[in-house]
């Protein structure tokens, strides 16, 4: 008696059906697709017309009906503002404040974040209460007693006069309070009975568990740095101390407005933050979701 192979029953490959009714469109996903252009679009126009309005003539920006397009492309206006402003300075002083801001902010909010979330002390709820009630206080009612206080210490147009402020970031600390909780137990009690002390157990253990988090965290507060006109516009009255920012509204010119002028150092101010956007996107947007109070 022989044994007959029997040709195995082909099942259906349900995997290969179900991802074809997937990737077909449905007329819901045409239509969100179709707003989510048209919003994005909405958004990308006033980048868009800033870039443009940088490379007209003066003559051409003010034409009627606009321009969409420029003719000609024209540099003038970014060779100007590179060489009569004080762009170079503007530069430099953002880039030392917004760095000196983020490194304190990260290091001083990684600190109280973990000695909040793993340690034992008197007053230590009525501290984390503290930070809650002070999240939640508008940063411009402390305007006038911040800058009287920096004026008798004669920090008004001083480095240390524009970063110190911008150190209060109690929405950090709450944000490395959460996640320090979340972590085990067990993990902290082995390494104390290792021996090993509260700074080791901090940044050998628990910081590159985080890492993801605070380098998350670093970037937004970098970009909050960098881009915050309201602070700086306030304590510094000195050209050469002032912020890209506040550095744009110092672009001015005899006749009055020129807006090509205007747009370029826009476009010059916004360029390094935006790089920084594209380079690191993931993380950026991991921490606004974090700091909205959402778990990815």
């Amino acid at each position: 008696m022989s044994i007959v192979d029997v040709p195995p029953v082909r099942q259906p490959r349900l995997e290969s059906v179900r991802r074809r009714r997937l990737d077909r469109p449905t007329p819901i996903g045409v239509f969100g697709t179709v707003i989510t252009i048209l919003l994005a679009c909405l958004w990308a126009f006033p980048i868009y017309w800033a870039v443009v309005t940088s490379l007209k003539p003066e003559t051409q920006v003010l034409a009627k009906p606009p321009v969409m397009l420029p003719t000609t492309v024209n540099i003038d206006a970014y060779v100007r503002v590179l060489t009569t402003s004080q762009i170079v300075r503007w530069y430099v002083n953002s880039t030392v404040t917004a760095v000196a801001i983020t490194l304190l902010v990260v290091f001083l909010c990684l600190l109280a974040g973990y000695a909040i979330s793993q340690l034992q002390f008197p007053g230590k709820n009525i501290l984390y209460w503290s930070l809650l009630a002070g999240f939640m206080i508008p940063f411009q009612a402390l305007i006038v007693p911040l800058f009287v206080m920096l004026a008798d210490l004669r920090w008004v147009n001083s480095y240390q006069g524009i970063i110190l402020p911008q150190v209060i970031a109690p929405i950090t600390i709450i944000v490395f309070k959460q996640f320090f909780d979340n972590m085990p137990v067990e993990l902290r009690e082995s390494a104390v009975m290792e021996g090993a002390s509260e700074w080791r157990i901090l940044f050998n253990i628990f910081l590159p568990v985080n890492w993801g988090i605070t380098t998350a965290l670093a970037i937004v507060t970098f970009i909050g740095a960098w881009n915050n006109f309201f602070w700086p516009f306030i304590i510094t009255t000195q050209e050469a101390m002032m912020t890209i920012p506040v550095g744009i509204t110092q672009v001015t010119d005899a006749f009055g407005v020129q807006y090509a002028r205007t747009m370029a150092i826009a476009v010059l101010s916004g360029l390094p933050v935006a790089l920084l956007y594209l380079i690191f996107q993931r993380k950026v947007t991991e921490s606004i979701m974090l700091t909205s109070g959402l778990k990815g």
